[in-house]
């Protein structure tokens, strides 16, 4: 049996030497520090940097922009129904001039301004009322000051940056508050720690009956028949369709390879046109804010089918009443639950027609074939939730989510389940791997990414054949997995190495001297899903990592990637991104650099490049035919790039020039990679938006341009960095 060696691959702490600094300061009065982790996309590789907050006065670095400008702050502080929804109850709460406010989670500081100027509106300037704000993210608390200066609140509002359980009454607070204003909610309600965050508030930083703004919130689901939903997760039934031979989840196994036993957050009015609704909305929660909450809680729930179906997920949603009044009402149900449902939900604010991606609802998938269900007949649902996030079970025969999976399971995101169970993709990787095998009768093949599939398709596919797996993020899970299900695929694991050690750290010695004459990678990179496309360009750089390992004839699957680029009306996506000026009266045009807003910005700057699933993004419109804008060549090392074209005056060095296939207003452009698995027989993968399974890059223009075929041309300009792994846009009309 092989031995799995892993060896640097794992994110380190800080180094002792910082750590100490860090507390050196913090017990001094010297400003606050904190790290700050950045990851090298390219190599997986982090640092730990110092964020100090002297920095306060000056503008944020371009790495503290990086991640701001991926948080969902910009989108949330654009949705107006939200803000306004806050402003009504906090206006309504806030009603004794003697109030003292502590907002949790301040963000950039609006719900404390807001309390703020309540104070003041009761109690005038001499208010004896007062407004503490705690941020934990000093680089978001940084931020919090200068908008706070921006509109004169700098002496009315503290802020602290500390959690909200790092502060102490009669320390940082003079005395408990009267009065909670906060948001800490994430699309599944409890996922950012709004149960321990309110636990400690009620136990040491509150009056006893605190007025809290939310007041409450109420959870609902809805059962749902759904083909998309269930490949997204019943990967065993996705397997016998494909008649491949390749098991991941063989007989007996179902679940060795699945999703992970959660709420998962997508836009599901995206989904529309692919949903059964087999019950009316039911109530699953209530919480109230503004009395301490359990930890743990338990109900029942008996829900009359309203069709015949096949249940396969439940969806489901929130929603918050902000004042104790019961007038102030948010909710993130899906559109057509709000229009189809005769289920009494409560009135929201105007606006909620509105997308917004900071909060979506939540998909918990019924695990294996579903339930079936007939028309009245009635469903029994246990729903529990922790701390931190809420499960269920039908007919009692559901998984628990807590239950812990076993070191040979691997939990993957619902995409890749779906993808792992696609025919037409798994196809694709066989063949690719199948004519390179073609004349190498005991080929030495190393998987250079996760692929658990690539690895099993090798070994099976040539059981003479040597596969080192690298698994750089699965690392000894991919093992345990691969050695649970060899006996299904006829693996022999005599002929199956998982080593993790790094590319750059793999020698001749590991190989037992033999050269690679096969590197193949899907390409995926557990835990970096969420990613930008050429992020899996990785790849590339670690091939060049093994390049002195590699025999001259090797096969590198996939040979090559394309950069791919379709013009795109996006207005929903772009209104959430567009920058900031007057926020409920208050001015945040202080914080659209840092958030990498859209338009009103000094010249033609552009927002950052940020990984969208396109189809979920709102109303969309293809605006112009897809174009190629660079090839990534692997059968080379890892450079940079300009693409075909270069342009003289341009510093990027490469214009390609978008027309117009279709009337329209442009938002920006979606950008992916096209991966070439095999040149020879145009095997060829595609991440597109058509392909809905991954997350496509999304570039934003500085302002909408109304664009029409007879006239209109877009400029655009790209350059790869194989330093920082980034890929940097710059667009203009001619």
């Amino acid at each position: 049996m092989p031995s799995c060696l892993l060896l640097g691959v794992a994110p380190r702490p800080p180094p002792a030497a910082l750590r100490l600094l860090l507390r050196r300061r913090m017990a001094s009065s010297e400003p606050t520090r904190a790290f700050q982790l950045r990851l090298n996309p390219l190599t997986g590789d982090s640092e730990w940097l110092i964020v100090d907050e002297a920095e306060s006065e000056a503008p944020a670095p371009v790495h503290h922009k990086q991640l701001l400008a991926a948080t969902s702050y910009l989108d949330m502080l654009n949705d107006a129904a939200r803000n306004r929804a806050y402003r009504h109850a906090i206006e309504a709460t806030v009603m004794d001039p003697t109030s003292r406010v502590l907002d949790i989670g301040a963000g950039t500081g609006l719900l404390s301004m807001m309390a703020a100027r309540a104070l003041a509106a009761v109690g005038g300037e001499g208010s004896r009322g007062s407004v503490s704000a705690c941020e934990a993210y000093l680089p978001m608390g940084k931020l919090t000051r200068r908008v706070l200066r921006a509109n004169a609140m700098e002496n009315k509002v503290k802020v602290f940056h500390k959690r909200s359980d790092e502060l102490r009454v009669g320390v940082e607070l003079d005395s408990r508050a009267d009065i909670l204003v906060s948001e800490i909610l994430d699309s599944e309600l409890l996922g950012e720690g709004l149960i321990p965050t309110l636990q400690h508030a009620h136990d040491e930083l509150l009056v006893k009956n605190p007025k809290t703004v939310p007041y409450g919130a109420t959870t609902y689901g809805v059962l749902v028949e759904s083909t998309f939903l269930w490949k997204m997760h019943d990967l065993h039934s996705s397997e016998a369709n494909a008649e491949d031979g390749v098991r991941l989840t063989p007989s007996g196994t179902e679940n060795i390879l699945s999703v992970k036993p959660q709420q998962h957050a997508m836009q599901c009015d995206a989904l529309a046109d692919e949903i059964r609704l087999l019950s009316e909305p039911f109530k699953v929660f209530e919480f109230d804010f503004w009395k301490r909450p359990d930890s743990h809680h338990e109900t029942k729930i008996e829900i009359k089918a309203t069709a015949d179906g096949h249940a396969h997920a439940i969806i489901s949603w929130w929603v918050l009443q902000l004042d104790s009044a019961g007038s102030v009402f948010y909710s993130t149900a899906p559109r057509w639950v709000r229009q189809s449902s005769g289920v009494d939900l409560p009135q929201c604010v105007h606006g909620m027609n509105d997308w917004c991606d900071h909060w979506k609802q939540c998909v918990w998938f019924i695990q294996g074939t579903g339930t079936p269900a007939m028309k009245d007949q009635t469903l029994s649902l246990r729903a529990s939730h922790d701390q931190t996030s809420i499960s269920y079970r039908l007919n009692m025969n559901d998984q628990v989510s807590s239950r812990s999976p076993k070191n040979d399971h691997l939990t993957l995101l619902p995409e890749r389940i779906a993808l792992y169970g696609d025919k037409a993709w798994r196809s694709a990787l066989i063949g690719a791997v199948r004519n390179a095998m073609s004349g190498k009768p005991s080929p030495t093949c190393i998987v250079a990414d996760d692929s658990v599939l690539l690895a099993l398709v090798v070994s099976s596919l040539l059981p003479s054949s040597k596969v080192i797996s690298m698994f750089p993020g699965l690392r000894d899970k991919g093992f345990n997995y691969l050695r649970a299900v060899a006996d299904a695929n006829n693996l022999s694991m005599d002929r199956i190495k998982v080593i993790g050690k790094n590319a750059s750290s793999l020698t001749m010695n590991d190989l037992k001297h033999e050269k690679v004459n096969l590197v193949v990678g899907e390409p995926f990179y557990h835990g970096s899903e969420g990613m930008l496309p050429w992020q899996n360009l990785r790849f590339w750089n670690e091939r060049t990592l093994l390049d002195p390992l590699i025999s001259e004839d090797a096969f590198i699957m996939p040979c090559k990637g394309i950069l791919r680029l379709c013009a795109m009306s996006l207005p929903d996506l772009w209104r959430s991104r567009c920058s900031l000026k007057d926020v409920e009266g208050f001015d945040h045009s202080v914080v659209n650099d840092t958030f990498g807003a859209c338009g009103d910005l000094p010249g033609e700057q552009q927002g950052p490049c940020l990984p969208y699933y396109v189809w979920q993004c709102g109303y969309t419109k293809k605006l112009s035919k897809v174009y190629s804008l660079m090839d990534f060549n692997f059968s080379e090392p890892i450079h940079s790039c300009f693409g075909k074209t270069k342009s003289v005056n341009s510093s990027f060095h490469t214009t390609l020039q978008i027309k117009f296939a279709h009337d329209g207003i442009c938002h920006g452009f979606a950008v992916w990679i096209d991966w070439v698995l095999e040149e020879k027989n145009s095997i060829v993968i595609s991440t597109g938006p058509e392909s809905r399974y991954w997350k496509q890059g999304v570039q934003l223009l500085s302002r909408p341009v109304e664009v029409n075929p007879a006239s209109s041309v877009m400029n655009v300009e790209a350059h790869f960095d194989p330093e920082e792994g980034e890929l940097a846009f710059k667009s203009m009309f001619s």
